[in-house]
């Protein structure tokens, strides 16, 4: 019997990190969804979306998996980052906190992520009026990084989907020269370890 031909030229993996807080949730709503409330729904565990999108003319499903901020589901996190081609790291312009937390965020990829995975910083929040990471400051750890960086605000929709496309790109691109560069063995659940909550949230 033959197999069933894929409906799709690429599947891409992509994982969100940050702490909790920044919007995660909230980006990958707008990206696949189009949607944006204030009471959004805060990731226990992890959960993933798919999208599919054009990218130079070939059909490509993105499969996106939105992990929790809080350090008692790091370890949840870590099982993921393995089978991930491309990784956006997250924090809120309004958290200092979160902006500093990107050094270990990077820590974690180098110990639990796959050589070369693909990497995108993003300033979430860029809306608040309270903001108190500046974006040259972003800017300048991406560049210290060499990864590219964007302000996003998931309220307004501002470059939602130029990240998401641009890492997605950049996954594929990278395949392209290298045809063997495949995601690692290591597989992600199509059974995600997920429970959600209500949470007021502010701006995204």
């Amino acid at each position: 019997m033959s197999q069933k031909k894929a409906d799709f030229d690429f599947l891409v993996k992509l994982l969100i990190i940050g702490d909790s807080g920044v919007g995660k949730t909230c980006l990958l709503m707008r990206y696949c969804e189009n949607l944006f409330t204030n009471n959004h729904l805060t990731t226990i565990g992890i959960d993933f979306k798919l999208k599919t999108i054009e990218v130079g003319g070939k059909k490509v499903k993105i499969q996106i998996w939105d992990t929790a901020g809080q350090e008692r589901f790091r370890t949840i996190t870590q099982t993921y980052y393995k089978g991930a081609q491309g990784i956006i790291l997250v924090y809120g312009v309004d958290d200092r906190v979160s902006f500093q937390s990107i050094e270990n965020w990077m820590k974690q990829i180098n110990t639990h992520a796959q050589e070369g995975v693909s990497k995108l910083l993003v300033a979430n929040k860029s809306d608040c009026a309270d903001r108190v990471v500046q974006t040259q400051e972003g800017q300048r750890l991406a560049d210290q990084y060499s990864i590219p960086f964007f302000e996003t605000s998931a309220k307004n929709g501002t470059n939602i989907y130029e990240i998401f496309n641009t890492i997605a790109k950049m996954v594929i691109d990278k395949q392209s020269k290298d045809p063997l560069d495949r995601p690692s063995n290591v597989q992600l659940s199509q059974q995600p370890q997920n429970e959600s909550i209500k949470k007021q949230g502010g701006c995204c």
